[in-house]
């Protein structure tokens, strides 16, 4: 699907470059951004969640040492 995207002109620099950096296409520079970005987000949440587990599982010992 054709998507048209709108960048500032500081934002236009940066994709110029990172493109330029990276040997890519402008494109292609964006589309990694958006799937490193959402790649990023998920481990977020993987994370949180994997702590928010580890507290309540050890919640006790936690407790002990904060003593």
């Amino acid at each position: 699907m054709a998507m048209t995207l709108r960048l500032s002109e500081d934002d236009e620099k940066v994709l110029t470059e990172l493109a330029r950096f990276d040997g890519i296409s402008r494109q292609e520079a964006t589309v990694r951004a958006i799937r490193e970005a959402a790649a990023r987000r998920g481990h977020e949440v993987a994370v949180r969640d994997a702590s928010e587990k580890a507290r309540d599982r050890y919640a006790d010992v936690l407790r002990r040492l904060g003593e």
